[in-house]
């Protein structure tokens, strides 16, 4: 499977776990010692982006579409996204999205997700 077959499978399940506000399956697509930089100060693992998400507005959607990929080693790809987060009650927040994927036996995990919101 290529690099970007990779990356835009496991953003689609966080994606899919994003708009269904559900935490624990957010978490599910991180490794147990996953870094975690969203727009808050940082956590490691997955307690932490469980209680992140979990802290997000109901009807959070998310909408990615990815700009570059790398691959870093045979287990382990970079990609780089351009995200749109949609809410109810507010403009959509577009954001910069960097995450490194492991693979963990056959199942591939964001073990580094980081946002940036880059002025135009």
């Amino acid at each position: 499977m290529n690099e970007n077959d990779i990356l835009v499978g496991v953003l689609s399940e966080w994606k899919s776990a994003v708009d269904a506000h559900e935490p624990d399956r957010v978490a599910a697509v991180f490794t147990d010692d996953a870094i975690f930089q969203g727009l808050h100060p940082y956590t490691v693992g997955r307690e932490g982006v469980a209680a992140y998400y979990d802290g997000q507005p109901l009807g959070l959607t998310a909408d990615f579409a990815l700009r570059e990929s790398r691959r870093l080693a045979d287990d382990v790809v970079l990609g780089y996204f351009a995200v749109d987060f949609g809410f109810t009650d507010r403009p959509t927040l577009s954001l910069h999205l960097g995450v490194v994927l492991r693979r963990i036996d056959d199942t591939w995990l964001i073990s580094h997700y980081q946002v940036s919101k880059l002025d135009a």
